[in-house]
């Protein structure tokens, strides 16, 4: 269905000048939330899981409501480093897994390599899952001056080894090369913080700091017999008394857990008197996995399709921006914006030479953010997966959907578990609406709110949660409020109104392609490829150009010479 048409990459669109009297360069935070999806926190509506420290950020900045990812995660992680679209790096298709011997391509320059030239520091705590088959290809080998974290896209939060296929398991946590064995028991949100914010402590501010913090969470561990998909301790999971599903109530905890995670990092930024002169980017890498997809109960409702699939609900990203920099903050951002787009925005910003960037597919959009004008992206692959015979792609607001994976199993729309202890899958009923309806009892003892500070992030929650007051609050409001704006605590929340009965049916992209308007149905409930068949044409020529630029894909087979069992039960590269 995808012909071979060529097409001239337009590149990166350049806005000129970093201004002359801004010459201190500003330290850069980069948060990665692994499968957050767009309805697990409340500053997009969630009034299951408040997320205070996130929504006061958010509040302050910019909130991110046309913002697009990669369906899964090596592809996205790809894209932010490089600003080059998976289809151009040979990671279009799937993740790398275990001991498959590849990597994004050393021909690739990366964000720190191009911040050091400005004279960055760069750390990066956290997931890499970029390749590590062979020691050139890790993080300190690319322009990172340290690294903390795990390689692979999957582990325990607690022992720290990886399962990757049966009989492939070991130890997958290291600082810089070195294995680290003694952090046994210590969950790995608690333990990326705690690094973030000793690098922040010991940062010599007379330079300018790339902090890259990709955290685990919310991803599931292993999925092994016997093992945890989620896992979070007790003081977590106990804030959510309300939520009887108890797969939803542990993923709630692994949220709760990140947001007082990114609350650590903002106080350790104004204890140190940076936060004033950082700019915080906050991203998911994908949608959420949503009823139980990956051993997962995220959600993206009332967004349709989950994590892996091309529908909003698997490319839709959650996302801020907060800083000082920005001129109008305070904002739902309705600015189209790609995770591509983010190393030339922030590279212009740090005052780079913008032609120093390798070619790619970015587009500078801190200006549109910043000053609330017109997005300079006017379209976005979404992608093109030459094996699993699938792709999407929006121009304007109109999406096209070809193709589709899972046999169609995944392209439903997945209420968050609430109260009956079973998944609720929502596919084709007519009279729901998009709304959670949360119940407590209110005489739990365990529910207890006197001696409560206030501000406005508890304020507005207590409107959402009114059984949370005494555990939801955030300790930030004061750090990352804007002089002479007062933040409205609104969220962005996607309404939708009732789902068509022929929703399910009237779109079959294995047989024909989908047309959607995503401006006005962003739930994608009605198929427009019939009735406008000039614009299924038009966005089908347009997806056969990207597809005459793509690189053959990297994926490589497993390689048993890579089992940790031969290599003292840790994954380590294997190929010198």
């Amino acid at each position: 269905m995808l012909g071979s048409l060529m097409f001239l990459w337009t590149g990166c669109c350049l806005l000129e000048g970093f201004s002359a009297l801004q010459q201190k360069r500003p330290h850069i935070i980069i948060i990665v939330a692994d499968d957050l999806g767009w309805d697990d926190v409340s500053f997009h509506g969630s009034n299951q899981i408040p997320t205070p420290n996130l929504d006061d950020l958010a509040y302050n900045g910019i909130i991110l409501n046309n913002y697009y990812v990669s369906p899964i995660c090596t592809p996205s992680r790809s894209a932010l480093m490089t600003a080059r679209h998976p289809i151009h790096t040979g990671l279009q298709h799937s993740v790398i897994v275990g001991s498959q011997p590849y990597g994004l391509g050393l021909n690739e320059t990366i964000m720190p390599q191009y911040f050091k030239k400005l004279g960055y520091t760069t750390h990066i705590i956290g997931k890499w899952h970029l390749g590590f088959f062979a020691k050139e290809y890790t993080p300190t080998f690319r322009g990172f001056d340290s690294f903390f974290g795990y390689w692979l896209g999957a582990e325990d939060y607690l022992d720290h080894k990886a399962l990757a296929q049966p009989d492939y398991y070991g130890l997958d946590f290291r600082r810089n090369m070195e294995l680290v064995t003694n952090a046994t028991g210590q969950y790995s949100t608690e333990l990326f913080a705690e690094e973030a914010v000793k690098v922040i402590q010991e940062h010599d501010t007379s330079k300018p700091l790339l902090l890259y913090l990709p955290y685990q969470a919310v991803h599931s561990a292993n999925l092994g017999p016997g093992m945890k998909p989620l896992e979070a301790p007790n003081k977590y999971v106990s804030r959510f008394p309300y939520i009887q599903d108890k797969n939803r109530r542990i993923f709630a905890g692994m949220v709760s857990a990140l947001d007082d995670a990114v609350g650590n990092v903002t106080k350790a930024l104004y204890s140190k008197g940076m936060l004033s002169e950082s700019i915080i980017l906050f991203t998911t890498d994908n949608g959420g996995p949503a009823a139980g997809f990956d051993g997962n109960y995220a959600s993206n409702w009332p967004l349709r399709g989950v994590k892996a699939t091309l529908w909003e609900g698997g490319v839709r990203g959650t996302g801020f921006l907060w800083s000082h920099l920005l001129a109008k903050p305070g904002r739902i951002a309705t600015q189209s914006v790609h995770i591509c787009d983010w190393l030339p925005s922030l590279y212009y910003i740090s005052g780079g030479n913008m032609s120093d960037l390798q070619e790619n597919d970015g587009k500078n959009v801190w200006d549109a953010l910043s000053q609330d004008s017109e997005s300079p992206r006017k379209e976005t692959l979404h992608n093109i997966d030459p094996k699993e015979h699938h792709a999407a792609l929006r121009v304007g607001n109109l999406k096209l959907i070809v193709g589709d994976n899972y046999g169609g199993k995944w392209d439903g729309w997945y209420k968050p578990e609430e109260f009956s202890g079973e998944s609720h899958y929502v596919k084709g009923d007519q009279n729901d609406s998009p709304e959670i309806h949360v119940h407590v009892d209110s005489n739990n003892p365990a529910l207890n709110f006197s001696s409560v500070q206030s501000n406005g992030a508890v304020q507005h929650m207590m409107q959402a949660f009114p059984y949370s007051k005494h555990v939801f609050k955030s300790e930030i409001s004061h750090l990352v409020a804007m002089p002479n704006y007062t933040p409205r605590y609104k969220p962005a929340i996607i309404t939708c109104g009732p789902r068509p009965a022929n929703a399910t049916t009237n779109c079959q992209p294995s047989k024909e392609p989908c047309l959607f308007d995503i401006s006005v149905d962003p739930c994608e409930y009605d198929n427009l490829a019939a009735s406008r068949p000039g614009d299924v044409k038009v966005l089908m020529m347009r997806l056969q150009q990207y597809n005459a630029t793509a690189v053959p894909i990297r994926n490589k087979p497993v390689d048993p010479a890579g089992n940790p069992k031969y290599h003292g039960d840790a994954w380590v590269p294997w190929i010198k």
